[in-house]
C-alpha cells in the first residue's frame, strides 16, 4: 500500500509561465487565469480552501466557494458563529488556494480578512437560492447536533415561517468576508517538479513587488 501511494505521480507538462510574461499587478495576472480556467470549464473552478487559525495558532482548513473579487480582495459567504468564523474573529490572518488540475495550476494567497458591509451582504444573499436562504437559518453551524432531524424540523418550521423565498431575511450571523492579500503566488507545474513559482509580495508602500521562488 504505502509502495503504490509513493509510486502515484504526473508530469506536468502543459505550460510555463516567465516573470517577464506575468502582469504588473496580481489581480491582472488573477484575472487573466481565472478567464482561462473558466473557459477550461473547471468543474467548482470557484472552489478554494481556506486556511484559518485559532488564536493560539492551530491552524485548520476547508473547501469555500469564491463569490466575487476585486482589486482590494477576494470574497467569501459563511456562519459568522462557525468554527471558521470564530477563528477569524480572533486571528485575521489567513490562507486561500486554488488548484486547478486541468490547467496544472495552483494560487496561493495570503492576507487579512475582514467583514464586507451588511449592504453588500444583503445584495448576495437576496440572490441564493430560496433553500439556500433557509439553510443559512437552520444550521447552527459546526454545532455539535444529536441527528439529521434537528435540521428537518429546522427547516420545516423557517419553511412554514418564510412561505415567500423572497421574503426571507439575512440572519445577523451570515454573511460576506473579504480576504486582501499582502502575498500571492502563481505557480505553473513544470516537468521534473521544476516548476514555474511568480510571487507577488505587497511593501509597505502599497507597491507590488514580482519575483520569482525555486521550485
Amino acid at each position: 500500500m504505502a509502495n503504490s501511494i509513493a509510486d502515484i505521480r504526473k508530469d506536468y507538462m502543459l505550460k510555463s509561465f516567465d516573470e517577464y510574461d506575468a502582469a504588473a499587478n496580481p489581480f491582472d495576472q488573477f484575472t487573466k487565469w481565472w478567464d482561462e480556467a473558466m473557459a477550461a470549464e473547471i468543474d467548482e473552478v470557484n472552489a478554494m480552501t481556506l486556511a484559518t487559525a485559532s488564536i493560539d495558532a492551530k491552524p485548520t482548513a476547508r473547501i469555500v466557494l469564491l463569490k466575487g473579487y476585486t482589486k482590494e480582495g477576494f470574497i467569501f459567504f459563511t456562519n459568522y458563529k462557525s468554527a471558521k468564523g470564530q477563528e477569524i474573529f480572533n486571528n485575521h490572518n489567513v490562507a486561500l488556494l486554488f488548484f486547478w488540475k486541468e490547467l496544472e495550476r495552483q494560487i496561493r494567497i495570503e492576507g487579512i480578512v475582514e467583514k464586507i458591509s451588511a449592504v453588500d451582504s444583503d445584495a448576495y444573499f437576496n440572490s441564493r437560492p430560496g433553500g439556500s436562504k433557509i439553510g443559512a437559518w437552520a444550521s447552527p453551524q459546526s454545532k455539535v447536533i444529536p441527528n439529521r432531524t434537528l435540521l428537518e424540523k429546522n427547516i420545516e418550521d423557517l419553511t412554514a415561517k418564510y412561505p415567500d423565498e423572497n421574503l426571507v431575511p439575512r440572519p445577523d450571523h451570515w454573511g460576506g468576508y473579504i480576504v486582501k492579500p499582502n502575498s500571492i503566488e502563481f505557480w505553473q507545474g513544470r516537468s521534473s517538479r521544476l516548476h514555474d513559482r511568480i510571487q507577488y509580495s505587497l511593501d509597505n508602500n502599497g507597491e507590488w513587488r514580482r519575483e520569482r521562488l525555486a521550485p
